[in-house]
């Protein structure tokens, strides 16, 4: 990539959708971790010179996620997979099961335990878009905050939502 004669190297990680900007990530010998954000305005040209192994891409996933424990056993991550599944097949979203992963048109990934914050996509809007719907699901714990009908009256109902 060059702009006003500079030229970057790395690993594209991400591009904004609105401002052309881009992310790039340099892995150095010492085991350190360099990111770069060239600013869409200055980039005049781009060029692939390797396409990343699947060492590499992984590494660019879970570089800068913090690390997370899952404390659902293996039945109820499988059905809650499952659930979510469901609900994009649902909506018309296409998906389909990797091992424990579940994969959104080819341009996203859900991981375990299958959340709105466990979506991974280099796509600003899909991710922002799956991660909505996912939010929507019915039996997601965000959309219906819990009442006890013993001190709450008022019960939540499907047609309080916005």
């Amino acid at each position: 990539m060059a702009g006003k004669d500079e030229e970057h190297r790395g690993w594209l990680l991400t591009v904004d959708p609105v401002s052309a900007s881009m992310v790039l990530v340099d892995f150095r010998e010492d085991g350190g971790t360099s990111v770069q954000v060239v600013m869409g305005h200055a980039v005049e040209d781009v060029q692939v010179l390797q396409e990343a192994d699947e060492e590499t891409s992984d590494r660019l996933r879970t570089s800068f996620l913090p690390p997370r424990t899952c404390s659902l056993n293996p039945e109820e991550l499988r059905r809650k997979g499952g659930g979510v599944r469901s609900w994009l097949e649902k909506n018309r979203v296409p998906v389909e099961e990797e091992g424990d992963e579940l994969r959104v048109a080819g341009v996203l990934t859900i991981r375990a335990p299958y959340g709105p914050e466990d979506c991974y996509s280099s796509n600003q809007i899909i991710l922002d878009r799956i991660q909505k719907l996912i939010q929507l699901k019915p039996d997601h714990p965000g959309l219906y905050p819990e009442t006890d009908p013993e001190s709450d009256p008022v019960k939540t109902r499907s047609a309080d939502r916005y």
